[in-house]
């Protein structure tokens, strides 16, 4: 059988391993910026940043998406923004990512241009096969283990994992949804391409000794490092 055709898409290099993820408790704490530039650098071309806030308007959004693109770019960084493409679009981000409700991937990338980096996150196979078909740069798959960030989305497990990167034709697919770091190896083994995570960094004690912990653990599986 044949797998799903999808859209070429030579447009930008595979996307980092492990993207950092806010909420709107995150973006309010203070010192966030201070924080997430050191988290920048920490990280390096390993990691994304996606500034997210559901509930944040978007003229602070926006302020906060500009404070970071900068740090972003010196550090071979990605700053993403979910879901506001008009943010993204504004701050010079450098990309999107889209949730289920959001744009169309096909839509967000007419509007942000055609070089411009489209994730989309994704709760079935079928939407992943759908997702990758349109374009999108990446996936999320989720929710893959239990969460407070989505208490109404059962956890589906590894499998769910496996499920969606057969149906992405290959593109990259991301675990997230609890994924901690002794459970990275199982759904990197399962074929995902990394990880995103909320609170696995901005709830530890300490944010950074978080992420470099994540990225030594995914840097056994992609060999892309700057958690040193």
């Amino acid at each position: 059988m044949r797998g799903p055709e999808v859209t070429p898409v030579a447009r930008a290099p595979a996307p980092p391993s492990f993207h950092v993820v806010t909420d709107d408790d995150v973006l309010s704490r203070p010192g966030f910026v201070e924080t997430a530039c050191a988290l920048l650098r920490v990280g390096g071309s390993a990691l994304a940043l996606h500034v997210r806030g559901p509930r944040t308007p978007g003229g602070p959004l926006l302020a906060l998406a500009r404070s970071l693109v900068e740090a972003a770019g010196a550090e071979g960084s990605w700053l993403v923004v979910n879901d506001r493409v008009d943010v993204a679009l504004a701050a010079g981000a450098a990309g999107v990512h889209l949730g289920e409700r959001s744009l169309p991937v096909t839509e967000a990338r007419r509007l942000l241009g055609a070089r411009a980096r489209v994730g989309a996150s994704v709760h079935s196979a079928r939407a992943g096969a759908d997702a990758a078909r349109e374009g999108a740069d990446w996936i999320f798959a989720g929710t893959v283990y239990p969460t407070p960030s989505h208490p109404g989305l059962g956890a589906r497990g590894a499998g769910f994992v496996a499920e969606v990167a057969a149906a992405a034709g290959g593109r990259p697919v991301l675990a997230i949804g609890g994924v901690t770091r002794p459970r990275i190896a199982e759904v990197m083994t399962a074929g995902a391409s990394g990880v995103a995570v909320i609170r696995g960094v901005w709830d530890a004690a300490d944010p950074l000794t978080a992420a470099r912990g994540y990225l030594q653990e995914l840097a056994g599986w992609t060999g892309r490092d700057r958690g040193a």
